[in-house]
């Protein structure tokens, strides 16, 4: 799709966005966007600000200039009590090391957002039970992190981000732990979901057979997205 300028032709779009930690900027007027049920692969080097990135586009920080619209509403002017409600409906969030909670089984972490949206707990341990099997870790369901491979964790943590029926991923470094045939499968079972159910995914990585698995690829640099690939 030919980038016209206008955010309405795009599920989710950020425009020059700056956001600097003290005197460290992770980006210097960065612009990216994804379409509906699309992969789009950010890389680039460690410190390049791809994470910053995620972390604007996903509303979990705001940027310190800039804009960020998903759907007709601009992220970076949202209150946060309407961002952690996207968080739980519209978007799921999955990091480098899965971030599990490490009390719960496999089977209540899947199930979380579902009972943090009001789900009944037999509901949701069902549906997360149907999830965990389609992810090919049924048999983990009892299992805490802890227990767990790092393959394992990171299938389970995809599990989580999709049981909501999210309409984006946010996928950061999703598979950067994890050994090549590990990861492998991993990214097989995030894209055939995905493309199952229309879900568009923002994926984080350094690695280009990672990569590889997306519709298209933006580079970061310094805090930016490189010129060249900013639109198509």
């Amino acid at each position: 799709m030919t980038d016209n300028g206008d955010s309405t032709t795009h599920l989710l779009q950020g425009r020059g966005l700056v956001k600097a930690y003290g005197r460290t900027e992770a980006l210097r007027g960065a612009s990216a966007w994804l379409d509906a049920g699309e992969i789009l692969a950010v890389t680039g080097t460690s410190g390049s600000g791809k994470s910053t990135l995620l972390h604007c586009l996903a509303g979990i920080v705001r940027p310190d200039t800039g804009s960020v619209s998903y759907g007709g509403e601009r992220l970076d002017q949202l209150s946060e009590k309407r961002l952690s409600e996207l968080r739980r409906t519209e978007f799921g969030v999955v990091f480098q090391f899965g971030q599990l909670i490490p009390e719960l089984t496999a089977l209540d972490n899947v199930a979380l957002p579902l009972l943090l949206a009001g789900a009944s707990r037999t509901e949701s341990h069902a549906r997360a039970g149907e999830w965990l099997e389609r992810f090919g870790v049924r048999g983990q369901a009892g299992l805490r992190p802890g227990e767990m491979s790092g393959g394992q964790a990171q299938r389970i943590a995809l599990a989580r981000a999709l049981i909501t029926g999210p309409k984006v991923v946010f996928a950061d470094e999703p598979t950067g732990a994890l050994d090549s045939l590990a990861s492998e499968q991993v990214m097989t079972v995030l894209v055939h979901t995905a493309r199952e159910s229309g879900t568009a995914v923002l994926l984080i990585t350094h690695d280009a057979q990672v990569a590889a698995y997306a519709d298209r690829e933006v580079r970061m640099d310094d805090g930016a997205v490189l010129p060249a690939e900013v639109a198509a």
